[in-house]
């Protein structure tokens, strides 16, 4: 269970917050003095602190600063009265991560508190990079699983630009671990005792972005009854995360382009130029250069981010990780929700690598907790998973692949096309890893040992993509000591 650390000498106050965090998963630890904040920081190790400024014995920007040294990564939410809160934004300046105003709003305290621990858990869980192969997390933390030659130029990558402190633009369908690589980024950077902020363009409206990121001026608009403090201001010194950039407004991409270039910017309202010390990663799920092209996206801009550009392969890109992330997560989350599962039936196995993940990583990881949710035995089976997967329809690709080596891929892409596809990057390359593996174990006479040595692969991973590509199967031989088999087609 998180926890949060309320130091205030208000008893109101300590009352009114463990009220509004009561039957939570949040559990609220209060002090109403410097030394008993100090020593429940100590025993409890919590999540967050909320910290009056005002204390009896001893002034919240001393006690602060204590705290601070003590953990550059706790997050520390001052509580000031309103006529004290310039003194807020000064310590907010020194490391603070916001400021809540007297009388409380209880919502916006709950909701702070809850991104803040979020925020703690960002910086402070590291993030593991296996060395060649696929290592487990230590100490709980994420891992980036995978073998396969793409996510092993994306660990490259990582390790080439970690220490540089350089703009990064990661690209990736959504759902394939971009914020992941973000953090991992962080963590082994220069910039990992400082913070770590991720804000999700797409889902913040155009009108209140750029209050999010620099901040606004009390009355500088509608509703905007004190000042903010913008996300640039909070992650001075640290790395700041923007999630789906390609979703920016062209007003929010000029102030942008600014602040990669002079290292400066403005709150909304005010003229007053604030210095920002702050390393950006992007990323999008978007064509940017398409977008540069059709004017939505700022030339200038464009090339600032991507000044070290990270690919993302999607899930159908990779179908040899498929069983190390089944592996991975079915550890993960057996242990997390309290299931002894053991393992996955292989009818319920066949049902995973036959399915095209639109979702990618995430999507997998939703299926494998709804089927350890549902879950009344030690192993998984097809009926514990979403529906979606048992009823999923195969690709829509030509049905006699085996009768159709020489298949004419163009016409393949023209017809896809006149279909409206808005997946025939995946689609012409499913195709033609379909004709490619049906070609290569006709020619080896069904021998999957020596079909997986003609494309490069090992036998394990080949006898996965005649599962997951829908290779069907002629008859049996026996090669080798082994049962191998010979593909007539794939359907």
């Amino acid at each position: 269970m998180a926890s949060v650390l309320l130091v205030d000498d208000d008893r109101t106050v300590r009352h009114l917050i463990s009220e509004a965090f009561d039957g939570s998963d949040i559990q609220v630890l209060a002090a109403k003095t410097a030394d008993e904040g100090l020593a429940m920081l100590e025993k409890h190790d919590p999540d967050v602190v909320l910290l009056d400024i005002m204390l009896s014995d001893e002034s919240g920007l001393d006690l602060f600063g204590q705290i601070h040294a003590r953990d550059t990564k706790l997050p520390i939410i001052f509580i000031t009265a309103l006529d004290s809160s310039d003194t807020a934004i000064q310590a907010m300046k020194l490391g603070a991560y916001d400021y809540l105003l007297k009388p409380l709003d209880l919502a916006r305290v709950q909701e702070l508190v809850r991104q803040a621990v979020q925020i703690r858990r960002l910086m402070s869980v590291p993030v593991e990079l296996p060395g060649g192969t696929r290592s487990e997390p230590k100490g709980g933390g994420d891992a980036l699983v995978g073998r396969s030659p793409a996510m092993q130029d994306v660990y490259k990558g990582i390790g080439r630009v970690a220490q540089q402190d350089v703009t990064v633009l990661i690209h990736g369908e959504s759902g394939t671990g971009k914020e992941l690589v973000a953090r991992a980024i962080y963590h082994h950077s220069a910039r990992s005792r400082g913070p770590f902020l991720a804000v999700n363009c797409a889902a913040i409206p155009d009108s209140l972005l750029e209050s999010e990121l620099f901040g606004h001026e009390k009355g500088s608009f509608t509703g905007a009854d004190s000042r903010r403090i913008g996300k640039f201001e909070q992650c001075s010194g640290g790395t700041l995360f923007l999630d789906e950039i390609g979703d920016m407004s062209p007003m929010v991409q000029s102030k942008m382009l600014r602040i990669l270039q002079e290292k400066e910017f403005e709150r909304v309202g005010s003229n007053q130029v604030i210095k920002a010390d702050v390393r950006v990663i992007a990323a999008t799920h978007r064509d940017l250069e398409k977008m540069v092209e059709l004017g939505t996206f700022r030339a200038d801009l464009y090339y600032r981010l991507s000044a070290f550009t990270l690919t993302l392969p999607s899930l159908r890109e990779r179908p040899d990780d498929l069983l190390l992330l089944l592996e991975h997560f079915l550890e993960v989350y057996s242990r997390e929700l309290h299931k002894d599962v053991q393992g996955i039936s292989p009818e319920a196995l066949d049902l995973l690598l036959q399915y095209r993940w639109p979702g990618n990583v995430r999507e997998l990881q939703n299926v494998l907790k709804h089927a350890l949710l549902q879950a009344a035995g030690p192993v998984l089976i097809a009926d514990f998973f979403p529906a979606k997967l048992r009823h999923a329809e195969t690709t829509d690709l030509p049905a006699d692949l085996g009768d159709a080596i020489d298949a004419d891929i163009p016409a393949f892409i023209e017809q896809r096309l006149r279909a409206d596809s808005t997946n025939l990057y995946a689609e012409t390359l499913g195709m033609m890893e379909r004709l490619l593996v049906a070609r290569v174990l006709r020619e080896a006479d069904g021998n999957q040992s020596k079909a997986a040595k003609i494309l490069g692969i090992t036998r394990g991973s080949l006898r996965n993509k005649i599962r997951s590509l829908g290779v069907s199967i002629d008859r049996m031989v026996k090669v080798d000591g082994d049962v191998e088999a010979e593909p007539a087609s794939s359907s």
